[in-house]
């Protein structure tokens, strides 16, 4: 997969989940994993872009490791919003299975990445 689609994907996860966000029944629970979720799922885009104009390889891994954090912070959002009957979880499953795929995805850039920077004299 290239950048562009990379690019792609991850904005796609961040307005998966907004559509979710401004689909769900309101209360005080629900309100606050919602905000947090599509804070997580937006940084997920933003920060890619962010590595993918990384100055050096340690900066672009560094910026990866964002991505992987809140990719995985955007899975577990979900996960309560499922568990806690908030959201419908068929719908829930694929948002997150696309959020799966993406932090597998940057888990092995960042492994490839520091692979190749290790064989760098």
């Amino acid at each position: 997969m290239d950048e562009a689609e990379f690019q792609r994907r991850t904005k796609g996860l961040a307005l998966l989940c907004i559509q979710l966000v401004r689909e769900l029944q309101r209360d005080i629970a629900t309100d606050a994993i919602a905000r947090q979720l599509v804070r997580s799922s937006s940084s997920v885009g933003a920060n890619y872009q962010a590595a993918c104009r990384g100055r050096s390889t340690a900066d672009v891994i560094a910026k990866l490791h964002i991505v992987e954090e809140e990719a995985d912070e955007t899975g577990y959002g979900l996960e309560l919003l499922a568990d806690t009957g908030s959201a419908d979880k068929t719908r829930v499953a694929g948002i997150r299975r696309e959020a799966g795929e993406i932090l597998a995805m940057t888990i092995a850039s960042i492994n490839t990445l520091r692979r190749r920077h290790l064989r760098t004299p």
